[in-house]
């Protein structure tokens, strides 16, 4: 019988790399989505592979129906899913909202927020006991972006964000009965090539603990959420950031 299999979006870099490799760890047969780099998809699968462990990369834009519907037929044939980690994640450049291209408004919203619908829309079938999986977990990757709302930056990156802590709410209370737990992940400053020199010295000054987050430190919070330690949670939204 093939091993559990374990679906990260946006797993070829930072948080969702550091993701695959610690789902990659716990044995569970790892597959990850990458929008446009390959060889850094390949990359990622490689180390793994080296490893030990298992894992695929699948191009995908989450935001596209048919590439979500063509992802969850890669991964019915990996094998039977366990765990949905939501992890993407766009900007856009950053400006005041009223300077804010609408293309890049509803592009963010499309990928950060429609895409974790639709992924989670299309894993639901796959885990629930009501049509005859054995249940599961996801986790959306969220931000602590939506506590401070990100003026004058990434206010529609904060909004989009927002809705994913509405939606980890609604979906756990909606297939808890299932056998599905659905839970988030809020980081705050974490060192990926997403945080500048300059964020990252101003982020540490205003650290609580004097330093910014590890990407293994987000990703240990979602293994820990994606595992039975947590059976009886969800609906949570656990914060990675330092205390801010």
């Amino acid at each position: 019988m093939n091993p559990p299999v374990f679906l990260v979006t946006g797993g070829s870099r930072g948080i969702g790399a550091a993701i695959a490799h610690a789902a990659a760890g716990a044995g569970y047969r790892v597959v990850l989505t990458y929008a446009s780099n390959a060889a850094q998809a390949e990359e990622t699968v490689a180390q793994i592979i080296a490893k030990g462990g298992d894992a695929r990369a699948v191009r995908a834009d989450t935001a596209d129906p048919a590439d979500v519907a063509a992802l969850f037929a890669a991964v019915e044939e990996a094998g039977p899913l366990r765990v949905l980690v939501y992890n993407g994640g766009i900007t856009g450049a950053a400006s005041r909202l009223a300077d804010a291209d609408p293309e890049t408004l509803a592009r963010v919203v499309a990928v950060n927020l429609t895409g974790a619908m639709l992924c989670a829309r299309a894993a639901i079938p796959l885990m629930s006991t009501r049509t005859g999986g054995q249940g599961g977990a996801i986790v959306f990757m969220s931000s602590r972006a939506t506590a401070y709302g990100s003026p004058n930056e990434w206010v529609w990156y904060a909004a989009s964000k927002g809705g994913i802590d509405s939606l980890t709410l609604g979906l756990a209370r909606e297939v808890g009965i299932e056998g599905i737990r659905v839970n988030a992940v809020s980081p705050g400053p974490i060192g990926t090539e997403m945080l500048s020199p300059e964020k990252v010295k101003m982020a540490t000054s205003l650290s609580p603990v004097g330093r910014i987050g590890t990407p293994q430190e987000a990703a240990a919070a979602v293994m820990f959420l994606a595992s039975d330690e947590a059976s009886f949670i969800t609906g949570a939204n656990l914060a990675v950031s330092g205390g801010r």
